[in-house]
């Protein structure tokens, strides 16, 4: 368990790592929020979430769907409430802006879904 929880996490560094140096890099605009902030939320998460499951799988297996399913919506919420002020006052982002959200979002959930899948697999 511990191993594949530290694989794991690995995982989500080296892609935080990547993802966030590119999209700094290739952004020619600016944007309104940090960049930085949007990918440290999601790289924490996406380790708490796959803990999470991990955990629960380990003590019962037949509940690891339900709780990454709640701990998805625990993540939704947890994101608009942090990024509330930043993120979710300005009405009109720019595309540039809506991009930034996007990616991390879609990256991480990709690798998130793809690893605790074969966790409930391997169950």
């Amino acid at each position: 368990m511990a191993k594949r929880i530290l694989v794991v996490t690995s995982i989500f560094f080296i892609l935080f790592l990547a993802a966030y140096n590119l999209q700094a890099y290739l952004t020619t605009e600016s944007i309104s929020f940090s960049l930085l902030h949007v990918y440290l939320f999601h790289l924490i998460a996406a380790i708490i979430v796959y803990t999470s499951v991990e955990i629960v799988a380990e003590k019962l297996p037949n509940q690891a769907g339900y709780a990454y399913l709640t701990l998805m919506f625990i993540k939704i919420g947890a994101f608009v409430l942090i990024f509330q002020s930043t993120v979710f006052a300005n009405d009109n982002l720019s595309q540039m802006e809506r991009i930034a959200l996007v990616i991390p979002l879609f990256l991480f959930l990709i690798i998130e879904a793809v690893s605790v899948s074969k966790l409930l697999n391997s169950k």
